[in-house]
């Protein structure tokens, strides 16, 4: 199980953005060199974070882009559900579809645990919990 690109950039620049709590605004020029995140594909991600309320955007030439809220308040699994990522209850983890009880795939049983695991890490986490902890984002 792999993350979109588009998921694990937006939540590499959240992150970087809570790690910078004495900026007040992060450019976006900034964060693709430091993140080394395509400059178009960065802006496209801002985009649908502004649209969800996680980031506000300023303009102008001392403008960039800051958290909307807390980074305590910000959980990666509400990132993951703005681009349709988060593991979904009945999600094949061969890709074969829907998969549930009643018609499982040769991998059902053994995935039901990691993915529990993994969509509780990701409903528990906040920006707050993943930045600033000295390793690479």
């Amino acid at each position: 199980m792999q993350l979109s690109n588009t998921s694990q950039y937006a939540i590499r620049m959240l992150a970087y953005m809570a790690d910078k709590k004495d900026s007040p605004l992060i450019n976006a020029t900034e964060l693709a060199k430091v993140l080394q995140i395509p400059y178009k594909f960065l802006t496209k991600i801002m985009t649908e974070l502004v649209k969800a309320d996680l980031v506000v955007s300023m303009r102008g030439r001392e403008g960039g882009y800051s958290l909307s809220k807390k980074a305590s308040d910000i959980k990666v699994d509400d990132i993951l559900n703005i681009f349709h990522d988060s593991i979904q209850e009945e999600q094949c983890v061969l890709g074969i579809g829907f998969c549930n009880g009643m018609c499982k795939c040769a991998l059902h049983d053994q995935w039901m645990e990691p993915k529990l695991l993994l969509q509780k890490m990701f409903r528990e986490s906040s920006l707050e919990d993943i930045a600033g902890k000295g390793c690479k984002i």
